[in-house]
This record gives C-alpha cells, sequence and structure tokens, in this order.
C-alpha cells in the first residue's frame, strides 16, 4: 500500500518516474537495453507489430495454440495470421512446420512461450535469420523463462510482455511491456503508445493510447523484487507435482527441457480422459483451467481463413487433453496433496476398471 498511496500523494498518474524506473529495472532484470511500458499485453503485440511496419498483404507465421490475442494483433493490422502446429511435448511452435508456412508474404514470427516454457528460440531463430524476418516473442506467460541462462524476450527482434494480474509477475489491473535492443523501434513504440507523437499536441503519425499508468508500475516495481524467489517456489511446487504423478498411465507431465528455466505460469499437464478428470477433481472442490479448448485455426473469428479439423493435429490433440492443475509461489503443501491424492485415485481406479 504504502507505493500506491505515494502515485495518489504525488498526483502524477500517467507516465510518471515509477513507470520510468519500472522500465529500467524490467530492461535490467531481462538484460535488454530498451522496455517500454504500456496498457496490456494485447497492445504490447500490437505495437510490436505496428513498429515493425507489419500491414495489409503481410502474413505473420504464430502457433494455432494459443490465446486469440497473439493473433488479434496481427488481425488488427490488416495482416494475415498464418497457423502452424506445435511440438505436442512442449506446446511451442513446431520449428518444421513453421519454416514450411513461410511464403514471398511472411513478414514476421511471433513464437509463443506457452505455459512459462521457452520456445526454442535458438532454432526459430536460425530460420528468422535465414529467411530475413522479424521475430516478435510473445512472453506473455514467461516472464523470467530463460534459454541456457538468457531471458525470453531477449532472443527476437522485439518482444511482448503481460502484466495481466494471474501472471507470474502481475499488476492490479491490465498492463505490458515491449522490450527490444533496437533503439529505432523502441522509439516508434514510444511515440505510438502517445498517440503517434514525441512532443505534446505534435503527432507524427496516427498512434493509439497505450501507456502503463504510474499505480500499477509501482506495483509491478515492488513485485518484480520478488519475481526470482516466487519462480523459484513455483518450480518447486512443480516437482513436487512430478514427483506425485510419476509412472501414472494416462497422464502426461510438462516438459521441462534441458538448458532451460521453465517458469510455470501454469502447470498442464495431459490426461486422457481430461473431462472426466476435470469434473472429478471439481466434484471435490479443486479448481482447474484448459488452456485452451480450441485451437485458433477452429475459431469462428477465423472461419475466413479456412481452418478445418485435421489441418494442425497435435494442437487439436492437446486442446482436447490439458488440464492446468493449481499453481501458485504460496500453494499450501496440504492442499497440494489433495491435488495429486485426487489425480491419483481418478487415474488408478480408471486404469484398473
Amino acid at each position: 500500500m504504502t507505493a500506491i498511496e505515494g502515485v495518489l500523494d504525488s498526483g502524477q498518474y500517467i507516465l510518471g518516474p515509477n513507470v520510468s524506473a519500472f522500465e529500467d529495472e524490467f530492461a535490467q532484470y531481462l538484460g535488454i537495453d530498451h522496455a517500454i511500458g504500456l496498457n496490456s499485453g494485447t497492445d504490447a503485440l500490437h505495437l510490436a507489430l505496428r513498429a515493425l511496419n507489419v500491414g495489409p498483404g503481410d502474413e505473420v507465421i504464430t502457433s494455432t495454440f494459443s490465446f486469440i490475442a497473439t493473433a488479434e494483433a496481427i488481425s488488427i493490422l490488416g495482416a494475415r495470421p498464418v497457423f502452424v502446429d506445435i511440438d505436442p511435448r512442449t506446446y511451442a511452435i513446431n520449428t518444421k512446420a513453421l519454416e514450411a508456412a513461410i511464403t514471398a508474404r511472411t513478414r514476421a514470427i511471433i513464437p509463443v512461450h506457452l505455459y512459462g516454457a521457452p520456445a526454442p528460440m535458438h532454432e526459430i531463430m536460425r530460420i528468422a535469420n535465414a529467411h530475413h524476418l522479424a521475430v516478435v516473442e510473445d512472453c506473455a506467460q514467461s516472464v523470467g523463462a530463460s534459454i541456457e541462462g538468457r531471458m525470453t524476450g531477449t532472443f527476437g527482434t522485439i518482444s511482448a510482455f503481460s502484466f495481466f494480474p494471474s501472471k507470474n509477475l502481475g499488476a492490479c489491473g491490465d498492463g505490458g511491456m515491449i522490450v527490444t535492443d533496437r533503439a529505432d523501434l523502441a522509439q516508434r513504440v514510444r511515440s505510438l503508445r502517445a498517440h503517434g507523437g514525441r512532443k505534446k499536441y505534435f503527432h507524427e503519425e496516427v498512434g493509439i493510447n497505450s501507456r502503463l499508468d504510474e499505480i500499477q508500475a509501482a506495483v509491478l516495481r515492488v513485485k518484480l523484487r520478488y519475481l526470482e524467489e516466487w519462480t523459484a517456489c513455483r518450480r518447486g511446487v512443480a516437482a513436487v507435482y512430478n514427483e506425485g504423478f510419476r509412472g501414472l498411465d494416462g497422464i502426461q507431465l510438462p516438459t521441462d527441457e534441458p538448458r532451460t528455466r521453465h517458469v510455470y505460469h501454469q502447470y498442464t499437464i495431459r490426461a486422457a480422459h481430461r473431462d472426466a478428470l476435470q469434473q472429478r477433481l471439481a466434484d471435490a472442490g479443486i479448481g482447474t483451467a484448459v488452456y485452451y479448448p480450441q485451437p485458433l485455426h477452429l475459431q469462428p473469428a477465423y472461419e475466413a481463413l479456412g481452418g478445418k479439423p485435421g489441418d494442425h493435429p497435435h494442437a487439436e490433440a492437446a486442446a482436447s487433453s490439458v488440464l492446468s492443475l493449481p499453481i501458485s509461489p504460496d500453494l499450501d503443501p496440504a492442499d497440494q496433496d489433495r491435488v495429486i491424492g485426487a489425480v491419483r485415485d481418478f487415474t488408478l481406479t480408471l486404469n484398473a476398471a
């Protein structure tokens, strides 16, 4: 409350000292040159593409297994999202499918670090560089995740983060961030977020109003100090789950790839009888969620693109079997034991039938 009260006492609520300080602190945490605070993670994706001059007639390749904001950011600019399948173990974009989808119209790639697990950025960047494509990392779920010690968000041309309240680093409302090592892109985003102008009442282009406010920045500055501790706790909770579920037939555990740090925004299993398991857990008072029940190529919003069942079988299979279990840095061990016991009992009973 002290941080919030300080903002209220100052009377400066938009683009004040807390936003500037948080931008600097977040950039330092990631090890990148520029960070620009925005109104939401969706705006971060949108303005990242806008800064790259993506527009009508362009194609942007992304995973079909993600929240719709990933594709919305492409569509808002009049470009065409090109959906590709996933790796069934990691849920990250399938790099072979990605490379096969590149055409003369392709301008950029948006890999998604889903559930807090890093996408294979070395291979994605190899493909992007070979075809002279920009890469926009969707880091909405991966703050603090890393590959060989290098943070997600620092591989691509420009990257987008979300501070939605449920994220590992969450605000008390909406918030987002763009990060990049390119000064020209950072300058363009700073202009676009403020109605397309670098000086008040003077506008070089049509922009939008997308500014992280001082209260959210103040909250995030405090929370950032605890992020590493919270990440370690999340990984500890995941390790307990992994041990508790080890050897259960019909349950696929999350994959923590070698030399990467999964930050477990979600602890997501796959279950052969997902819907029945989810109902059993609900009956026991255990909340779960499905991220995501329908791939983007099958969403009504993208019906005009002609996607049909069977186009991306790994994503479709994941949509019908993934289940995210309770996880937080302070999950009570007794509550976690109850989750493990309920999943084990359901699975063992089912297998014995």
